[in-house]
């Protein structure tokens, strides 16, 4: 199974999972807007629990092992609730809410963070037009490359008047996408990674993937993103594939 397929198999899931919080009702729905860290730490508390009775298994859902790192671990709340926990809490995806709540660090110290399900819709969206445009002329609507196997795309020609854009769960700016060869479409995290690098003090070399300094202090994940490492500026850079 390629990557492309494999990818755009995990929005569809996520697409899936969001698309089914239409069926719960309104005060269920305002339930995934209210202040989700004592409900990580609940779940935290869950997982560990049922690792502990366990003998070390995890509460998760089986993934396939090229799934990208950080949507490959996805809380599995039948395991859980509700002897450990009562309910899944009311901002993750089977609640109606709108994160999926994952697992890092899953052979040292799993780790409860989220997934903000609205990246999927966005993602899914561009990918709409941009099918809809090979359709038409028989190519993607490139325009620079950014990176070796990363491009950006000419958005005047999918129809938008401002570039797309999501929002940051870690800083709040707005970020850009990019897409690979194969036609993935990515979030572009090299800004939030140029201001992480900025004030961590941290370490790297260059061939390092440097995604998880955004992971350490924050409750999100950076989902649907290529690796990045530095460069000898110990700017953030694409990773060579």
């Amino acid at each position: 199974m390629n990557k492309r397929v494999r990818l755009s198999g995990t929005i569809l899931i996520l697409m899936s999972v969001l698309l089914s919080g239409c069926l719960y009702p309104q005060d269920r729905l305002q339930q995934n807007q209210a202040p989700y860290r004592d409900q990580i730490a609940a779940v935290q508390e869950a997982v560990n629990a049922f690792r502990e009775d366990s003998g070390g298994l995890l509460p998760i859902q089986t993934r396939d092992m090229e799934t990208p790192i950080y949507q490959k671990y996805p809380v599995n709340f039948k395991q859980i609730a509700p002897r450990y926990i009562a309910d899944p809490p009311g901002t993750a995806f089977e609640s109606g809410g709108i994160y999926l709540y994952v697992l890092t660090d899953v052979e040292e110290n799993p780790t409860v963070k989220l997934i903000d399900l609205r990246v999927a819709e966005k993602i899914q969206e561009l990918k709409i037009r941009i099918e809809a445009y090979r359709q038409s002329k028989g190519y993607p609507p490139l325009k620079d490359v950014l990176g070796k196997n990363v491009l950006s795309l000419d958005y005047q020609k999918l129809g938008y008047k401002e570039p797309p854009q999501v929002k940051s769960p870690f800083t709040g700016q707005h970020l850009p996408f990019v897409m690979d060869r194969t036609g993935e479409i990515y979030v572009d995290y090299r800004l939030d990674l140029f201001q992480a690098l900025q004030r961590e003090e941290e370490s790297f070399s260059e061939g390092d993937d440097i995604r998880d300094i955004l992971v350490k202090n924050s409750p999100f994940v950076p989902a649907f993103s290529l690796p990045y490492t530095i460069n000898e500026k110990n700017e953030p850079i694409f990773m060579a594939e």
